[in-house]
């Protein structure tokens, strides 16, 4: 993989991740739109510990407010909220570790297409019929076992973990920037946990520096810049913009595929 071919990835990785639009989706149609090699393990962890890295960082006074809650006083608010995060992230850990083997039945295009038009309505009905009732602090066991369980649907490519946390929350009346920002804390773990869970197989696999490194810092970057700009957006708007990127996208993917 050339320098230009990592910072596309990374840029990819970095604005999927975050916004409602699936990133694994992404880096699987970047290749097989323009003919590019696929990525590989390599840049998979690579573009993950961009992301984990971008997300722990722009979090990161919140972490250490959580974590020092959630060991010392775990009944308070923060205390609580630290450990349905905790919760929250197991049924989606369980389910890639159990489901990374058949990762590769999931990246057909026409698979892809339709997950993303099915999960962009999805994404717009949650969000014009969820209410506006639920606070981040106010966020209850039953929420974050639910949201946690949908989460492990992002396995497949098109679903998009944001996209499916994001639109749970709606339907359980969790406000769209509470949803969001619990979305991203969950996702902190789990996404570390990706890239680390795939690094064992890193062993003697030829790694060139300069795009590794490259990958890793474009992805931080832009996935930070896509975190701050989604806390600030979903102030004024909802989800339908990313519903309408996913149904003409995922249109156009199925088109290109039968037409090839």
């Amino acid at each position: 993989m050339n320098l230009i071919q990592a910072i596309v990835y990374g840029i990819v990785q970095g604005i999927g991740e975050f916004l409602p639009i699936s990133s694994t989706a992404h880096i699987i149609l970047v290749p097989w739109f323009f003919g590019w090699r696929d990525p590989g393990v390599v840049f998979d962890v690579a573009l993950h510990l961009g992301t984990a890295a971008a997300v722990i960082s722009f979090f990161l006074k919140d972490w250490i407010v959580l974590i020092k809650a959630g060991l010392s006083s775990p009944k308070s608010a923060d205390g609580k909220l630290f450990w349905l995060i905790v919760l929250a992230t197991i049924p989606g850990g369980i389910v890639g570790v159990l489901l990374d083997k058949y990762m590769e039945t999931f990246r057909n295009p026409v698979l892809i297409g339709i997950m993303l038009i099915i999960m962009g309505i999805i994404l717009y009905l949650a969000d014009k019929m969820g209410c506006e009732d639920v606070e981040l602090d106010n966020i209850s066991l039953s929420h974050s076992i639910i949201v946690g369980i949908s989460q492990a649907l992002a396995i497949v490519p098109g679903v998009s973990r944001s996209g499916i946390t994001m639109s749970t929350g709606r339907i359980l009346g969790i406000k769209r920037e509470s949803i969001a920002k619990f979305t991203f804390l969950m996702s902190a773990p789990i996404i570390l946990a990706d890239g680390l869970y795939h690094a064992r197989r890193l062993g003697g696999v030829p790694v060139d520096k300069v795009s590794f490194i490259a990958s890793v810092l474009t992805s931080a970057i832009v996935g930070a810049l896509s975190i701050g700009f989604l806390l600030k957006y979903l102030k004024r708007k909802g989800f339908g913009i990313f519903a309408i990127y996913r149904f003409i996208l995922g249109a156009f993917v199925i088109a290109v595929y039968f037409l090839r």
